[in-house]
């Protein structure tokens, strides 16, 4: 099924701050196919493939990575902010387009060599998602894949990625 998942994404103006276009991924998942095709085509790369985890980040990774777990038969472990998990984790401090941040994980929650898949909303400069990949990487576990809904190449997220992992996007916007 070929979607032009765009005209499902609510774009805001000047959120969280002023010069960012906010590109809000719930008006996609409130409609019932459009969700389903967005975990379908978020999947599809991974069919053939023997995955042990599915890594969502906090929060909108969290809804695919659920979804994305049941359909792949994977675990599911996430990535929250400081101070969200209530066991013993492992930290990581990040840079985002617009703010710094610290992300953790459970210390138990990847087991060295697991196969994993990260899975957010989108990639603007791809400090979210780099500081995920040190994480799994601090697990030992070995990432598969990092798939999004949303890539922003222009502010050179991806690029950073791409090269080193299998990368999969669902949707592209070339400049703001």
């Amino acid at each position: 099924m070929q979607i032009e998942f765009k005209k499902y994404i609510r774009e805001i103006q000047n959120w969280p701050k002023t010069g960012v276009n906010f590109k809000d991924i719930t008006t996609a998942l409130e409609n019932k196919e459009i969700f389903q095709e967005i975990i379908n085509q978020l999947c599809e790369p991974y069919n053939d493939k023997k995955i042990d985890k599915i890594v969502g980040i906090d929060a909108r990774g969290f809804l695919l990575a659920g979804a994305m777990a049941y359909k792949l038969n994977t675990g599911l472990s996430v990535v929250r902010k400081k101070g969200k998990l209530p066991y013993k984790t492992k930290f990581k401090e990040y840079n985002l387009e617009y703010a710094s941040a610290i992300i953790e994980m459970h210390e138990d929650t990847i087991k060295p060599q697991e196969k994993v898949i990260i899975v957010d909303d989108l990639i603007a400069t791809g400090g979210t998602i780099l500081a995920t990949i040190d994480l799994v990487k601090e697990f030992a576990g070995e990432i598969v894949g990092v798939s999004v809904v949303i890539d922003l190449p222009f502010l050179g997220g991806s690029e950073k990625i791409k090269n080193k992992y299998n990368f999969n996007y669902l949707i592209s916007y070339d400049c703001e």
